[in-house]
């Protein structure tokens, strides 16, 4: 009987009481949309996987304000680091030798890519902040810009922010 109890509060009480996270509410119009994250392969292993909206939000949200073409503008989405968390990254003491020769090819829908060498990103070593989003000013991105889009707040051009974003892959300079 109190076992019985005990379930019934339970399931009353729903998840979040028992400290499982319920992911926050996505836009369900883009949450089909995917695209791939590459890094580096081993001898037998490549680490790649598919990412969607519902993925992303599971992972710590962020929110960013700045500017767009001198327009004020406030982001949502996630931290570029906890995304290439999800594979094989330059990191540890295997790669204290060669982690300055990596980089991070951003690949847009339209063909469009932008570079970005593993020192701008990896956060041993800098404070630059990168974010991959789906949120402008609290609605999905527009289609002309999204459902993903890589931001580099800060810089004075836009030109490696990434709209359509359909592939991050980390690579080796040879």
């Amino acid at each position: 009987m109190r076992r019985a109890a005990l379930l019934l509060a339970v399931v009353a009480m729903g998840l979040p009481a028992q400290g499982i996270r319920i992911p926050k509410e996505f836009f369900p119009e883009i949450a089909a949309a995917s695209f791939t994250v590459t890094g580096l392969s081993g001898a037998m292993v490549t680490s790649a996987v598919t990412l969607t909206v519902a993925d992303l939000w599971m992972l710590p949200q962020q929110t960013v304000k700045t500017t767009d073409h001198g327009t004020s503008v406030t982001f949502g989405g996630v931290l570029l680091t906890d995304v290439l968390a999800k594979v094989t990254i330059p990191a540890g003491e295997a790669y204290n030798k060669t982690v300055s020769s990596y980089y991070l090819l951003a690949e847009a829908n339209d063909g469009y890519k932008a570079v970005f060498s593993w020192a701008e990103i990896d956060p041993t070593f800098t404070d630059r902040k990168v974010y991959l989003v789906t949120r402008r000013d609290g609605k999905p991105l527009t289609e002309k810009d999204g459902p993903f889009e890589l931001i580099v707040p800060g810089e004075k051009r836009n030109s490696r922010w990434v709209r359509q974003l359909k592939a991050l892959t980390i690579k080796r300079a040879d």
